[in-house]
């Protein structure tokens, strides 16, 4: 496959609709608005596919939910604030378990925060975001190349589970080019069909596809329901990339933009003879915890390293417990730390 620089939120852009994606609604938001105006000239070229600017992410969110019952590979995407405001729906598409890949590049806040690269969505993105207790499979790329990965799978995965699907990026990775190649595209109609799906119901029965349920007792049934393919989810999807951890003492724990920046800190301080190694989680949800664990018992101590005041720790803690020290270093706001200044602190850390 032939390389070609290419601008991260293209990169998504052409990844989905090689995955089959044919619809796709979203609204404008900085710093991601190269990903809906690629997908624009994109979809004129086919179609079968559905391009919409929204008149809001909330208008936006419910296109998907309407697109998603018929069956057709659906995306949204945005950044911080915008996915904030797709949250009822995102909540809504759980409960009726829809398929869809919604793209946060994330952005400084809280609030309207800036334009700058953060990593400050991480519980949002985890912990659900909106009511109901629900969760999403949360894929976290850290380059070009990945981007293009991981948008493939987050379809496959969203279809597989019936979930939406969050692709967490950030305003650096959105904006930075690298060389990437691209598989050949799927064709939709090859994709399994879904017996689901709200087609017509001449013929057959008819179907619904609703998260309103007043019965208490029938909505503790589709509760449990949930938390069993969550469960299974977690058995089954759980990812990490290893990075130097043979011999390592300390573990930098960093996702995303972070983990690269962090990989450069690990090599610098392997130059000065430090054991130091890089444990990347690449599905934030599911988290990695059991290998962070056993990775644990083996080394002296930990440092979760995160864009932004400490998020991603809280779950390195509950993985870990007390078994070994987790320290924190994060940069809030848009800052963009240099490996050097991750270095320095590791080298602090171990001497």
């Amino acid at each position: 496959m032939n390389k070609q620089l290419m601008r991260g939120s293209h990169v998504i852009a052409e990844a989905a609709t090689r995955a089959g994606c044919r619809f796709y609604a979203g609204y404008p938001i900085t710093p991601q608005n190269e990903l809906p105006e690629y997908m624009s000239a994109r979809f004129a070229d086919l179609p079968d596919a559905t391009f919409i600017q929204a008149e809001s992410e909330l208008a936006a969110i419910n296109m998907v939910m309407g697109a998603s019952m018929t069956g057709v590979r659906a995306m949204t995407s945005s950044s911080s604030p915008g996915i904030s405001l797709k949250q009822e729906g995102i909540s809504y598409m759980a409960g009726m378990e829809l398929p869809a890949v919604v793209a946060n590049i994330m952005r400084g806040g809280p609030g309207l925060g800036n334009i700058a690269p953060t990593q400050q969505d991480y519980f949002q993105a985890t912990r659900g975001g909106g009511h109901g207790g629900y969760r999403t499979i949360v894929l976290a790329p850290c380059s070009g190349q990945e981007l293009v990965t991981l948008t493939m799978k987050a379809f496959d995965l969203a279809d597989t589970y019936r979930m939406p699907v969050i692709l967490l990026g950030d305003g650096l990775m959105g904006q930075m080019m690298e060389p990437v190649s691209f598989p050949d595209p799927i064709d939709p109609a090859d994709l399994p069909k879904k017996e689901w799906v709200l087609s017509g119901a001449r013929g057959r029965d008819s179907r619904l596809i609703a998260s309103l349920q007043l019965d208490p007792v029938k909505m503790e049934e589709r509760n449990w329901k949930l938390v069993r393919k969550y469960d299974t989810i977690s058995q089954h999807e759980t990812d990490f990339e290893s990075y130097l951890l043979d011999d390592a003492q300390l573990v930098i724990v960093a996702f995303g933009t972070a983990a690269r920046i962090a990989k450069g800190a690990v090599n610098r301080v392997r130059g000065e003879g430090l054991p130091a190694g890089l444990f990347r989680p690449i599905t934030l949800w599911p988290f990695p915890a059991n290998p962070l664990r056993s990775l644990a018992a083996s080394i002296k101590q930990i440092l979760v390293f995160e864009m932004n005041t400490g998020q991603m720790i809280e779950d390195v803690k509950m993985s870990v417990g007390d078994i070994s020290p987790v320290h924190f270093h994060g940069r809030p706001g848009g800052v963009i730390p240099t490996p050097v200044e991750v270095a320095e602190v590791i080298t602090g850390l171990m001497r």
